[in-house]
C-alpha cells in the first residue's frame, strides 16, 4: 500500500510537532508538505533541529493549491480563528482535513461566535454548512462518522479527559443530568508554545492555580456532546488547574448516581463494556486512580471510578497526555479512520516510566 500523504499546517507549534513526531514513524503516513506563517521560508533543521524529517523540507506559507497538490489530507495545527480561513478551499480541492483548534466543534456557527468572541470578529465567518457537517473526531464515540467524513474537528483535551468517563453513565440514563461537577488540572503545554507570562517558569513553578473559573470555553463544548449523549440539555460546572508540569491532564468528574444501590464495582463493569473494543481507552481496576504519568507519551486514556456510598456519588476520573489523546494523537487517530486503518496504527500505548 503507497503511504498516504499528509500536511501539516502549524508545523512548529506543540500540536503540529507531536503530529510530525507521530506521522515520522508511521508506517501508512508520510509527511508531505510542512505550512507556516512566522517560519516559512526557513528550513525544518533550522526551526526544529531535535526533530528531523527526511528531505530537510522547507517550511512553506498555507497555500491551498500547494497543500492539494502534494496532500490527501491535511492535520491544521493553527490558533482558533485562522482554520476556517483555510477549510473551505482545502475541502474545494478533495482535501480531507483534522482540525485540532476549535473552529469545528460546535454544530453551530452562531455558538462558535458567542464562545469564541474575539477570533469571530476578526474572522468574519460564513461557513455555517461547514459547522454542521464537521465531525467532532472523539473516536471512541463517532468512529464510522470519522471514518466517513471530510472534515473532522478534534477535541480539546479538557473535553476528552472528561467526556470519556462521563459520557457512558449518561447515555445509560445511570446518573442525574443536573449537579455536575468536573474539576479538572493540566501541565503547561496546554497553552501552547507562544510566550505566555504565567506560563513562565518563575511564574507556574511550585504554585497551582484555578483559571477561567467562570465560563471557561471547554465547558460549552463538553455539554454540546454530553447533551447530544444524554439526549436531554446539560449544564454543568467546570474548573481548570494550571499545575507545574509540561504534560498531562486529569480530570475528576462528580455526578449523583440515580441508583444509590450500584457499586464501583458496577460502575467499573459499564465502562469495561462500553470501551472494552476500544484500545486507546484503559479502564483501571476499582481502587486504582489514574496518574498523569502513567498516561504521559502515550495515545491512551486511563479511566477509574468510585462510589462514595455516604453521599450517593459517582467519582470519575480521568488521565491523559493532553498532547497526545487530548491533542495530536487524537488527531492522528482520527487520520486513521479516514484512511481506513486500524485506530492505533502508529500510535504509542506504552507510557515511558518513570
Amino acid at each position: 500500500m503507497v503511504n498516504q500523504r499528509v500536511a501539516v499546517v502549524g508545523a512548529s507549534g506543540y500540536g503540529g510537532l507531536q503530529t510530525l513526531r507521530l506521522l515520522k514513524e508511521h508506517p501508512s503516513f508520510q509527511v508531505s508538505f510542512l505550512a507556516g506563517e512566522r517560519s516559512a521560508g526557513r528550513s525544518w533543521s533550522e526551526i526544529c533541529p531535535f526533530l528531523p524529517l527526511e528531505g530537510d523540507r522547507v517550511v512553506e506559507a498555507a497555500d491551498p493549491e500547494r497543500i492539494a497538490a502534494t496532500s490527501d489530507f491535511a492535520v491544521l495545527s493553527l490558533p482558533n480563528g485562522l482554520a476556517s480561513k483555510l477549510v473551505p478551499p482545502l475541502l474545494e480541492r478533495g482535501v480531507r482535513v483534522v482540525d485540532l483548534s476549535a473552529d469545528y466543534r460546535y454544530k453551530s456557527l452562531d455558538q462558535w461566535s458567542s464562545v469564541y468572541v474575539q477570533e469571530a470578529r476578526s474572522s468574519a465567518r460564513t461557513d455555517h454548512d461547514l459547522c454542521r457537517e464537521a465531525i467532532y473526531g472523539l473516536p471512541e464515540w463517532h468512529q464510522q462518522d470519522i471514518a466517513d467524513a471530510r472534515l473532522v474537528a478534534a477535541p480539546g483535551c479538557f473535553p476528552t479527559a472528561s467526556l470519556l468517563p462521563l459520557l457512558p453513565f449518561l447515555k445509560q440514563g445511570l446518573i442525574e443530568s443536573d449537579g455536575l461537577i468536573i474539576d479538572a488540572k493540566t501541565g503547561t503545554s496546554g497553552g501552547g508554545r507562544a510566550a505566555k507570562e504565567h506560563l513562565l517558569l518563575a511564574e507556574a513553578s511550585e504554585s497551582i492555580a484555578p483559571y477561567g473559573v467562570i465560563g471557561h470555553r471547554h465547558t460549552s463544548e463538553i455539554e454540546q456532546l454530553a447533551s447530544n449523549v444524554a439526549g436531554c440539555p446539560i449544564q454543568l460546572q467546570f474548573t481548570p488547574h494550571l499545575v507545574p508540569m509540561v504534560r498531562g491532564l486529569l480530570s475528576t468528574v462528580y455526578a449523583r448516581l440515580r441508583d444509590p444501590g450500584l457499586t464501583a464495582e458496577d460502575c467499573t463493569t459499564v465502562l469495561q463494556t462500553v470501551y472494552q473494543a476500544h484500545p486507546c481507552v484503559e479502564v483501571l481496576p476499582v481502587g486504582t486512580y489514574p496518574a498523569t504519568k502513567w498516561a504521559k507519551h502515550t495515545n491512551r486514556a486511563m479511566l477509574s471510578v468510585q462510589v462514595d456510598t455516604r453521599t450517593g456519588r459517582l467519582v470519575l476520573m480521568s488521565a491523559v497526555d493532553n498532547l497526545l489523546k487530548g491533542q495530536a494523537g487524537q488527531g492522528v487517530q482520527c487520520l486513521n479512520l479516514m484512511a481506513g486503518l486500524k485506530p492505533t496504527e502508529g500510535l504509542p500505548l506504552t507510557p515511558f516510566y518513570p
